[in-house]
């Protein structure tokens, strides 16, 4: 897969539209901490999908069709993995008994995080598979057996106990007993000490690190261009706050899901492996991720939705 050269401009203006967004995000549109409502979080959620799409056509048009194909690919990869986060989300802030009004504030700052986190695996990737072509096996290999196991069930559930990132953030960082409004730190007797919030935030920032080491070798599966892997990464994780609390009150009916995820992770982790015997293009890696994502998700709606005729 050929590189496309994108100058320093491109990066520092998508960036500044980055930092933009997120400013007005948090210093205008959730200034005030709320539960945001279903209809808010499935309005934001349907305006990430429609910025992403907006960037994909131009992508498309500057880059070329090859490029806007790539670009849509490794979001849909990113998107589907990202499920996995929403389970640790609900996990999280149940073990620190967050309430709904102050998880937007613990997910903004999340986010902020993943994404200094992403660009750092995404330039560190690139840089190895420049050097080291034999690296792209490797990372195939790593997600055909993260996908095996999850297809066989090996992974472990979190319902069988704490998660192991709310147990490494309790250790990181105690904290007092209650929250304290919308604040990370106070000051108890002449000392500072770290709010339920903080060790949240850790645990947040804890699992997606983890979650990278899947995901990010996922997209240069698709391709090595890091400035397409690094935006369809981007875009990904800018809507996982609002599908979150769209998807909050069913996550445990989205077990189904996993097996999607699981047969894509195989499939990308098979097209680096067959890298350099058999080439899939673009269109056909879009139409095969998009078939194992879509059976899944319709059959978990389907019985959602039998699962509410039966209720009435």
């Amino acid at each position: 897969m050929e590189t496309a050269a994108v100058g320093w401009q491109v990066w520092a203006a998508f960036l500044a539209g980055v930092g933009a967004m997120l400013a007005l995000d948090l210093g205008v549109f959730h200034r005030r901490a709320h539960a945001p409502s279903m209809r808010e979080s499935l309005g934001w959620s349907a305006f990430w999908v429609a910025a992403a799409l907006a960037f994909a056509g131009g992508v498309w048009s500057r880059m070329g069709p090859e490029k806007g194909l790539e670009f849509l690919t490794g979001y849909a990869i990113e998107k589907s993995l990202s499920v996995d986060n929403l389970f640790v989300f609900l996990t999280v802030f149940a073990a620190f008994r967050v309430p709904a009004a102050q998880q937007h504030r613990v997910l903004f700052w999340g986010v902020f995080g993943a994404l200094v986190m992403r660009g750092a695996f995404i330039g560190a990737g690139t840089v190895l598979l420049e050097r080291f072509s034999w690296t792209l096996y490797l990372f195939g290999g790593l997600l055909a057996v993260t996908g095996l196991k999850m297809l066989l069930g090996g992974a472990p559930s979190e319902a069988e106990g704490e998660a192991p990132a709310v147990r490494w953030a309790r250790r990181l960082f105690p904290s007092t007993e209650g929250l304290h409004g919308d604040r990370f730190f106070v000051r108890e007797g002449g000392a500072w000490r770290a709010t339920p919030l903080l060790p949240a935030l850790a645990a947040v920032e804890g699992a997606d690190v983890v979650f990278a080491v899947d995901s990010v070798p996922a997209v240069f599966a698709v391709t090595s261009d890091p400035f397409i892997v690094f935006t369809s990464n981007v875009f990904a994780i800018l809507g996982l706050r609002s599908l979150y609390f769209a998807l909050a009150g069913v996550l445990d009916r989205l077990e189904g899901l996993k097996t999607g995820l699981a047969l894509v992770l195989l499939f990308v982790g098979a097209k680096m492996c067959l890298a350099g015997v058999f080439h899939v293009p673009a269109a056909a890696s879009l139409a095969v991720v998009a078939v194992l994502l879509t059976a899944p998700a319709v059959w978990a709606a389907l019985r959602i939705m039998r699962e509410k005729t039966s209720e009435v």
